[in-house]
């Protein structure tokens, strides 16, 4: 299983990110525990400079806008 954590403030693009992790590992068959980290200070020190962000597994793989559907399941499928 993987731990994927979307970084962001609960605006509208931080929900459809996660809405995108969700139906991107579906497609994929692959299980994942999606966290959501609204909390400023913890945005801030996993390095997001622009949300929303994406952490596979504890490593920050995106941030800033919506990702692409292709890097999206790429990250998963590792």
């Amino acid at each position: 299983m993987k731990t994927v954590k979307v970084y962001g403030p609960g605006c509208k693009r931080c929900e459809a990110t996660e809405a995108m992790i969700k139906d991107a590992a579906s497609r994929l068959g692959v299980e994942v525990a999606v966290e959501k980290v609204t909390d400023a200070k913890s945005i801030a020190m996993a390095g997001v400079m622009s949300t929303p962000g994406i952490s596979v597994d504890g490593k920050l793989v995106h941030a800033g806008g919506l990702p692409d559907t292709a890097k999206l399941e790429s990250w998963l499928g590792a």
